[in-house]
């Protein structure tokens, strides 16, 4: 894998020019065209999607309106409860809303039916489309029925991408998708266009999650296509299925990029023509002079089965380099995670090592990456005539959607995996976030899912108990599971893959799916459920600034998952205070109480009370900012909590790691850098400053009181630079933060406190 920082031009889509100062009269030499690179970059098939989708007229600053949008049941219910508050009237474009994260009804209560209810009524209010529980994983039915050439989706779920059925799909918080609903727009700087381009073809035993975690663990440390789009190029793409595309494509969201796009071909025609929707076939191809602001080279032959390691699907290794230095890989995985436990509880890895091998725990092969018809074929196949064992070792297989478990199901590929002791189970993306198939403590777990994140099985290191998982390929987890348990490549066992073809079969969908047509019934009452709320009440942004440092993160990246975790948590993502309690519960239990203590302040504020009576500790403080800023009072100051972490928000889109901050005070996160765009616009568009301090230079600490003077001017100006002031011993010491640039539109936002108080007016 070559990596090119100064990016490449592509001539009819094969031959690569790499950009240097002899590269425009190369370039002009083979195609006599004499293009610079601003007029090549149009070429892109990017480029092409973006401008049809644009309606500001301007390609450095879009203003984007999708297609079609799609949530599941962790996020529909707060967006559409946001757009109600907002003024929603009808889904203005197709709204898919499908129950594949809560799918399980919590125990002792109805907690996570009521949400599919409160659905159902919506699509049926609204003009949705919803898909019930345990039919199809989110990204499975937007592949099967909603991805369409040259189109763009837009969708509430971190992994929404369909870029190998030339779709361009982006994965944002639930705000994002509010804005669509009323008919407002997406608004990002043109994004850089990285080109992958791919040759030769992967050698036998070698799946999509191999090539995937080959990528991530290439470029996500160095950041080279963050928030960039993936286009994949190249006479490799022809050498890949449909299916084999969408699993190294579903992955890219792993590399922290904004969206990704493949070149179309006969293949993506015929998967268009197995689901019935000739139509939405579109042959997209880069220009015959395209220029790629980076480029990466991939020769797909030189890939190996590949391994994650914990916690992160970057942490890769090929299967072969693990076994061969297993004890130094397993005792570094051990003290990563002494130090992002803070030593709460022990990973034990090493003792999984048995007569020289790894001895894993558990397989699964799960959800919008593992899922799929192929991968799950060629995993009956590596199984066929094996068994698992009678050990601790045990393999889930999770079809992504009923149509694909119906085929499995005709073509005997069920049959031949539950022969072997497997279990196979419906569609649901609980193994993707710790809900479902939680292994015993220190349990190994091997799964072609998403992430690999802490406690992402379902484990809870605040209990004293840990578990932890790697991500590989379907084809090596069976044939671990072929070996009963002991890590083994695919590619070391001798098998016949069959590859039966895909039948799509839609009257499951047309038998339980609920498709309004667009058509909305303003006549339907809205079923809720007693753990269903409305979003609490949330103040503007006030003149001046209190806040108060009440969680202090170094680890190196924060996921969402750590900001609010995931699992069984879920079943409180329809109550924002009730959500709330969870807020970095696993990464700092303090959190939650110290964001409460300083909220007394503004809420005392907000009733017109006063504020350092409600905290007594704010007195010494105020006297301090007063002795400076005589005109600061209790009418033009707010009090509220920060945190500062070295770079938060890698992972998941859900807009609670944001939402979770406000509704207990929080104003604003401090961060050297941000990990993914859309976090950063969870913040905003929740009200909260996305603040930016240098690397290197932390003047103040956890409970530390900080005081930002004028911030509301400051904002609605448009400036990127701040003064603030630690307040400490009587005193103010001066720091500086800084913010990147803020829309119009998102400076209006932070201004009125949140999204529904900007729609509201």
């Amino acid at each position: 894998m070559k990596l090119f920082e100064n990016g490449a031009y592509l001539l009819n889509g094969n031959d690569v020019v790499i950009n240097s100062p002899q590269a425009s009269a190369e370039v002009a030499q083979k195609t006599g065209k004499n293009v610079t690179p601003e007029e090549a970059k149009k070429e892109t098939i990017a480029y092409g999607i973006l401008k049809e989708h644009n309606t500001s007229g301007n390609m450095d600053k879009l203003q984007i309106k999708f297609d079609k949008l799609t949530s599941h049941d962790i996020t529909f219910v707060g967006i559409i409860q946001t757009a109600r508050a907002s003024g929603l009237e009808k889904f203005p474009i197709p709204y898919v809303l499908t129950n594949c994260h809560n799918s399980l009804c919590a125990v002792g209560g109805t907690i996570n039916e009521d949400d599919h209810m409160f659905g159902l009524t919506c699509a049926k209010k609204y003009g949705g489309i919803y898909v019930p529980p345990h039919q199809a994983v989110i990204h499975q039915y937007a592949r099967e029925m909603l991805a369409g050439g040259g189109k763009m989706i837009l969708g509430s779920d971190s992994h929404t991408r369909y870029g190998a059925l030339g779709t361009m799909a982006i994965g944002e918080g639930g705000p994002e998708l509010v804005k669509q609903l009323l008919n407002k727009t997406y608004d990002i700087d043109m994004p850089g266009v990285v080109g992958i381009y791919l040759t030769g073809e992967p050698i036998k035993g070698v799946g999509p999650q191999d090539i995937a975690l080959a990528i991530i663990g290439e470029v996500f440390a160095n950041g080279f296509v963050k928030n960039k789009v993936m286009e994949f190029v190249g006479p490799g793409v022809s050498n890949l299925s449909v299916d084999y595309r969408i699993g190294v494509d579903v992955m890219t969201t792993e590399t922290t990029c904004l969206s990704s796009i493949w070149r179309t071909d006969d293949k993506v025609k015929e998967f268009y023509e197995i689901h019935g929707r000739e139509g939405d076939y579109a042959e997209l191809n880069p220009g015959d002079v395209a220029f790629y602001d980076s480029f990466i080279e991939i020769d797909l032959s030189t890939i190996r089965p590949m391994i994650a390691m914990p916690f992160h699907p970057s942490n890769t290794y090929t299967i072969d380099e693990l076994n061969a230095n297993l004890m130094d890989i397993l005792d570094d995985c051990e003290k990563r995670a002494e130090v992002s436990f803070d030593g709460k509880v022990k990973l034990d890895l090493k003792s999984k090592v048995k007569n020289g091998k790894l001895y894993v725990d558990q397989g699964i092969i799960a959800g919008c990456a593992g899922g799929g018809f192929e991968n799950i074929c060629d995993a009956a196949d590596i199984l066929k005539g094996a068994s698992i064992g009678p050990d601790e070792f045990t393999l889930s297989v999770y079809p992504a959607s009923t149509p694909i478990y119906m085929e499995l199901v005709k073509n005997g590929a069920v049959a031949n995996l539950l022969a072997t002791g497997a279990i196979v189970k419906t569609a649901f993306c609980g193994p993707c976030f710790g809900a479902g198939d939680t292994p015993a403590n220190n349990a190994f777990s091997i799964r072609h899912s998403t992430r690999n994140f802490p406690n992402r099985e379902g484990s809870k290191v605040q209990n004293g108990q840990v578990a932890s998982v790697a991500l590989m390929d379907a084809r090596s987890i069976a044939a671990t599971a072929a070996n009963k348990g002991y890590l083994t490549a695919a590619t070391d066992i001798d098998v016949n893959f069959t590859k039966p073809k895909y039948f799509f079969d839609k009257t499951i969908y047309e038998n339980r799916v609920f498709d309004s047509k667009g058509v909305a019934d303003p006549s339907v009452e809205i079923q809720f459920g007693p753990n269903i709320k409305d979003w609490p009440a949330m103040s503007p942004l006030p003149e001046n600034l209190v806040l108060k440092v009440v969680s202090e993160i170094h680890d190196p990246v924060t996921t969402t998952d750590e900001l609010i975790p995931s699992g069984e948590t879920s079943s409180f993502r329809s109550n924002p205070l009730g959500l709330a309690e969870f807020a970095l519960s696993r990464k700092d239990p303090e959190y939650v109480g110290r964001a409460k203590e300083i909220q007394k302040a503004q809420k005392a504020l907000e009733a017109d009370t006063c504020p350092v009576k409600a905290l007594p500790e704010l007195k010494p403080v105020m006297d301090a900012i007063k002795a400076q800023f005589a005109d600061v009072n209790h009418t033009n100051v707010g009090y509220g909590s920060t945190i500062f972490a070295v770079k938060p928000g890698d992972g998941s889109a859900r807009e609670q790691a944001a939402s979770c901050q406000k509704v207990l005070g929080g104003w604003a996160n401090i961060a050297n850098e941000y990990a993914t765009k859309r976090y950063r616009s969870n913040l905003i568009n929740w009200g909260m400053i996305p603040f930016i301090i240098d690397e290197g230079t932390l003047p103040f600490k956890n409970l530390d009181y900080l005081f930002v003077p004028g911030i509301r001017a400051a904002i609605a100006d448009g400036k990127t630079e701040f003064t603030a002031y630690v307040v400490k011993d009587g005193a103010l010491t001066p720091f500086t933060l800084h913010m990147g640039e803020l829309t119009p539109d998102e400076k209006d936002i932070i201004l009125k406190g949140c999204l529904i108080n900007y729609y509201r007016g």
